[in-house]
């Protein structure tokens, strides 16, 4: 490492301005990262990670916000470092990219929906590096092969839409590590991925970090990641540094009573072992009575899956005929009874949000059954489909998609009720109100519209939605996966004191072992299509049976910087998976 950081912070304020008047982002935040250096910056959802991000790239002005105070000092390897707070826009476009990469947060949103994924990676290339489009082209091949997308030469001359969220965020990734960065900021860049490709993601930056000096700023609230992955941990509170220490000090001494109350929420693998049902977690600085083990009022079975096929058609060709099948869901049964929690879990890709999209018929399946108590869902006409649907509700993965951009956000939450004419105008505005406290939201958010918001207030929003009709079943599709710990674990116990007031059923898509194993009574584990393992929750995760389980199970970081697992522990880890999914596919092959 040099004596010199590679970027400084120093005393930096940024404000929005809003009808309300200015809104300070980041109050007063002085920190440095040095070359070859991971520095982790962990906070609520609002509390100014990305902001600070953001200012560094000059893209915080795109975004309504102004760097009102303070200098960001970045070495390009003169005798003064540069202050990009007040660089040119032509620096700065030979900046970004080029010697700062970026991996940001939601990839369908930072991903052009127009053009290829072929063409939006060999853009920077052929931009900064002045490469011809051969020479381009065989760097992106190079570069979706570096995050293990599967046939990258087929997903490049693919568009954004066409691949799943994990792909894309790969897609996104390769996109930074492009031209080779000094400093790559990452911005919860394994949010939308599966614990595996997680694993090999974070194995790859790591890598980068060691061969090529490339120092990291990585945003995320997912603490597991913080001690696999850090050197330095900034904790951040409503735009105020709180803490910052070494990893083992943050992790084994916290001072600052956020912090504590910060690791006292994350959920840790193993942490059921030996209880017999999912309970809500006990938080810090909480004095609201959780109700203790959800366990199923009665012995009622809500949703019975049976069969279930949903394929999809893949055109080609001049007259864009059908030439292939997408084996999304392959003969899946399952059983939730009233009150109870089933997982999904699997890898991005192996059909959890396809069977959650099939059951509500938001995607048509080609055969199976879905009955909800005694009706066969499959079978209902178009105007009894829209009754059955105040029964079953769907939080979907991505909130900015989900949400309306041109609708405030009191008028997207009543708005199920207003579909279904269920109580008078102040009644709704009453439930709406509520619904935000539950949700934990400032009522003074009600006028507010989605962009207004950080990614985990929308998935908030989207949650409270959900919840507007009292529905009986919920199908979360990575509801959670996109808050940060403090705000996540509200929001699990939320959903859990709601099960055992309600008695709701939930099916829940997740890619997060430890909050599986927090609300879980049942797991399933999904691979291309099926179901390879299913049963109660303790016998999945304490003593799995199936290769592919085990696997899973390994790859999962762990949130204690002294159990890091190595690169090379990793690499066993998904090589041994690799040769599961060979032999796999020989035998579906036979």
């Amino acid at each position: 490492m040099l004596d010199r950081p590679l970027a400084q912070f120093r005393n930096l304020r940024v404000e929005f301005q809003t009808k309300d008047g200015p809104v300070v982002g980041v109050e007063d935040v002085s920190f440095e990262v040095s070359p070859g250096e991971t520095v982790c910056i962990v906070g609520e959802s609002g509390s100014g990670k990305s902001v600070s991000s953001l200012s560094l790239m000059r893209l915080v002005e795109f975004g309504g916000g102004e760097i009102a105070g303070g200098q960001l000092l970045f070495d390009r390897g003169a005798d003064t470092p540069a202050d990009l707070s007040k660089a040119d826009d032509s620096l700065m476009q030979t900046i970004r990219g080029n010697e700062i990469g970026m991996i940001f947060q939601e990839p369908m949103t930072s991903l052009n929906p127009v053009f290829t994924v072929g063409r939006q990676l060999t853009e920077g290339l052929r931009v900064h590096k002045s490469m011809n489009r051969e020479a381009a082209r065989e760097r992106a091949l190079e570069l979706l092969r570096q995050v293990r997308i599967p046939e990258p030469e087929r997903r490049l001359d693919q568009y954004p839409h066409e691949l799943s969220g994990g792909m894309r965020q790969r897609v996104v990734i390769a996109m930074a590590l492009a031209c080779e960065p000094k400093l790559l900021i990452a911005d919860e860049p394994t949010t939308a991925l599966d614990v595996t490709i997680q694993a090999e993601i974070l194995a790859l930056i790591d890598r980068l970090k060691r061969e090529t000096g490339t120092a990291v700023m990585f945003i995320t609230h997912d603490m597991a990641v913080v001690a696999q992955m850090a050197d330095r941990v900034v904790v951040m509170f409503r735009g105020n540094k709180v803490e910052e220490g070494s990893v083992t000090e943050i992790f084994e001494n916290p001072q600052h009573d956020y912090t504590k109350a910060l690791l006292a929420a994350v959920p840790k693998l193993g942490e059921m072992r030996g209880k017999a049902a999912p309970e809500p977690m006990r938080l810090m600085n909480s004095d609201v009575k959780h109700p203790g083990p959800i366990i199923a009022k009665e012995d009622k079975v809500l949703l019975d899956v049976r069969n279930l096929v949903t394929r999809f058609p893949v055109k080609g060709g001049f007259f864009r005929r059908t030439v292939a099948n997408v084996h999304a869901v392959e003969d899946v049964s399952f059983k939730i009874k009233a009150g109870e929690t089933l997982s999904l879990v699997g890898e991005s890709g192996c059909g959890k949000s396809s069977c959650g999209r099939s059951v509500l018929r938001l995607v048509e399946p080609q055969s199976g059954e879905v009955w909800l108590e005694d009706k066969n869902v499959m079978e209902f006409s178009p105007s009894q489909l829209r009754a059955a649907r105040r029964d079953m509700q769907m939080v979907f993965q991505d909130p900015f998609a989900s949400l309306n951009p041109q609708m405030r956000l009191v008028d997207q939450v009543s708005e199920p009720m207003k579909n279904y004419n269920i109580g008078s105008p102040s009644d709704r505005d009453d439930r709406v109100a509520s619904l935000f406290d539950r949700v934990e939201l400032p009522r003074s958010f009600l006028r507010r519209y989605p962009h207004e918001l950080s990614g985990g207030q929308r998935q908030r929003i989207a949650i409270a939605r959900a919840l507007a009709l009292n529905p009986k079943l919920i199908i979360a599709d990575e509801a959670v996966s996109a808050l940060d710990v403090s705000v996540q674990a509200q929001v699990l116990n939320l959903l859990m004191e709601l099960q055992a007031e309600l008695g709701i059923s939930m099916l829940f898509i997740s890619h997060d072992m430890a909050v599986v194993e927090r609300v879980s009574h049942n797991v399933g584990v999904m691979y291309l299509g099926r179901i390879v393992e299913m049963g109660p929750r303790a016998a999945i995760f304490e003593n799995p049976q199936h290769e592919y389980t085990k696997s899973l199970l390994s790859a999962v970081p762990v949130a204690d910087p002294r159990q890091r697992k190595s690169e090379k522990d990793l690499n066993f880890k998904l090589v041994q998976l690799h040769i599961f999914r060979i032999g796999h596919e020989a035998k579906d092959a036979e």
